[in-house]
């Protein structure tokens, strides 16, 4: 398929007052999103999830790396250039709420953004691109007359949807969507969202500490930690064969609904805190809370390479293990 989404080694620093080193919130993140596809990035808090989220759609500035969207390089363009692709590339936020107008009608809201980008033609025009992104959300025409304080979390979330598809965009940046919703309305809104992908052909990038939402919506699943990935493939490989053991970690704690598989061991667990950003430990920054941890992982970092077909990992121990048991004999493998 088509690569419509490319960010290559995207670094993002933020100077800290009194201190000389800055907080490094991605080190060095490259991915690729499909048409149609659907990418998830997961990860603890602070790991840089919303970094990047902000730097894909040129909230912010990468301080070095690049964003291409359908080949042509984001970081490049400025003014009009820049507004007529980022239209292109649409992001939801967490907190609904605080992303919409208070001062501003439902209708007026989505009407701004056509509006902007010239998307319809005279106003009655508008008001029916309205009517129907309010249809395609699962709202009623009349939702257009409310301010956000009328509505609830789901509806709120879906303004913010379609407030994202009012400027026609081809890739949705999700960040954590619905992890600010009750959980009866969580489901709802997802199966919006695969919906919408479906009918739209839509790709998106889908953030979340949520495993278990990753995995309802993903083709890929890619694990930060600490700034950079360490894992990324299909979710079949990624949650039922993790190559890390921080991955693994994540994938132990998700509940399961299977009370046999809930009560399964958990092998790998993720203990202690996350380090400080502005201070990284030497090496792979997950060996001091690694349980697998060899010398080797404090003096050098591992690269994120393909150690299975499709399947990339930045794992010392892992790709040892795979390497030699490929190195064996067929028999002794038996």
């Amino acid at each position: 398929m088509a690569v419509i989404l490319r960010a290559t080694d995207l670094r993002k620093d933020y100077p800290v007052p009194s201190r000389r080193q800055p907080l490094r919130a991605l080190a060095g993140v490259s991915l690729e999103v499909d048409r149609g596809e659907t990418l998830g990035i997961a990860g603890e808090s602070g790991c840089g999830k919303s970094t990047l989220a902000r730097l894909l759609v040129r909230l912010e500035d990468p301080t070095s790396g690049t964003v291409e969207f359908e080949g042509e390089d984001l970081t490049a363009l400025r003014g009009s250039r820049l507004r007529a692709r980022r239209r292109r590339i649409q992001m939801v936020f967490q907190d609904p709420y605080s992303s919409l107008n208070p001062r501003q009608t439902v209708g007026a809201a989505l009407a701004e953004v056509i509006r902007v980008h010239g998307l319809a033609n005279g106003r009655a025009a508008e008001r029916r691109r309205v009517a129907d992104l309010l249809d395609m959300v699962g709202l009623a025409p009349a939702h257009a007359n409310r301010y956000p304080h009328e509505l609830s979390g789901g509806q709120r979330q879906r303004v913010s949807i379609a407030r994202a598809l009012a400027a026609d965009p081809a890739v949705l940046i999700l960040d954590e969507p619905v992890s600010a919703l009750d959980v009866s309305v969580r489901a709802e809104v997802m199966n919006l969202l695969v919906r919408l992908r479906d009918e739209l052909g839509l790709s998106y990038v889908f953030i979340s500490h949520d495993l278990s939402m990753v995995r309802h919506i993903s083709t890929r699943i890619a694990v930060m930690y600490l700034g950079r990935i360490v894992e990324i493939g299909p979710w079949e490989a990624v949650l039922d064969e993790p190559l890390h053991p921080y991955t693994r970690g994540l994938r132990d704690t998700m509940p399961v609904p299977d009370p046999e598989l809930a009560a399964r061991e958990i092998s790998v667990p993720v203990r202690g805190e996350v380090p400080n950003p502005v201070a990284p430990p030497p090496g792979c920054p997950f060996h001091p809370r690694c349980p697998r941890a060899e010398p080797a992982c404090a003096e050098s970092r591992p690269a994120l390479v393909e150690l299975l077909p499709g399947h990339l990992a930045a794992c010392h121990v892992t790709r040892r293990e795979l390497e030699n048991r490929a190195s064996r004999p067929a028999v002794e493998r038996t």
